[in-house]
């Protein structure tokens, strides 16, 4: 294996777990609706766990209101059941076609219990990055040992996977000011 090869492993690997918090972020509730808000709810589609977005479409017409349309309209009542024992806090409304879901105003504590979830978020997302850098380093280490690599080719390579984790987790700070900023805005 080559210095490239660790480098561009790791530097992938990063990217990876920046990209992970991304789509975490797009779970957490702001003031306004986002499908993604309902990735995490999973349908019983005829005795087959399925997640919702595979059994129904949907929509967002207004800023506080998701519109879930079921491919299969018997599927209305159980696709609404979820939603409502979801933890999303929920309250759906369905007209026997379609169900409506109304996104309710957050208020200041439960806007301040969302950031602290997101920081928790972008925590994780940092020790996944750090341990990533640790993992090329140590593969870097054995190179050396294995007489592959020079201990200046060693360093350096070092000293790049060093600056691709400071790029990385400044990069999580970024992603969470804004999703915070997002929370927050009333």
């Amino acid at each position: 294996m080559a210095i490239n090869d660790v480098t561009k492993d790791v530097q992938h690997r990063m990217h990876g777990a920046l990209e992970a918090l991304q789509r975490e972020f797009k779970t957490l509730r702001t003031g306004r609706a986002n499908a993604a808000m309902l990735d995490s709810i999973v349908v019983d589609y005829y005795g087959t766990p399925t997640p919702l977005a595979q059994a129904a479409s949907i929509k967002v017409p207004e800023p506080a209101l998701l519109v879930v349309e079921p491919w299969d309209k018997s599927m209305v009542n159980p696709i609404e059941k979820a939603i409502r024992t979801s933890d999303l806090g929920f309250n759906p409304a369905s007209d026997g076609k379609v169900i409506r879901v109304p996104i309710p105003v957050l208020t200041e504590e439960r806007r301040k219990d969302l950031v602290k979830k997101a920081h928790g978020m972008a925590e994780e997302a940092r020790t996944a990055i750090r341990q990533v850098r640790r993992d090329g380093n140590e593969k870097l280490k054995k190179m050396l040992k294995g007489h592959e690599i020079s201990e200046d080719e060693e360093k350096r390579a070092l000293d790049e996977i060093q600056k691709m984790t400071d790029k990385h987790i400044d990069e999580v700070a970024a992603v969470l000011k804004h999703k915070e900023q997002d929370i927050m805005a009333v």
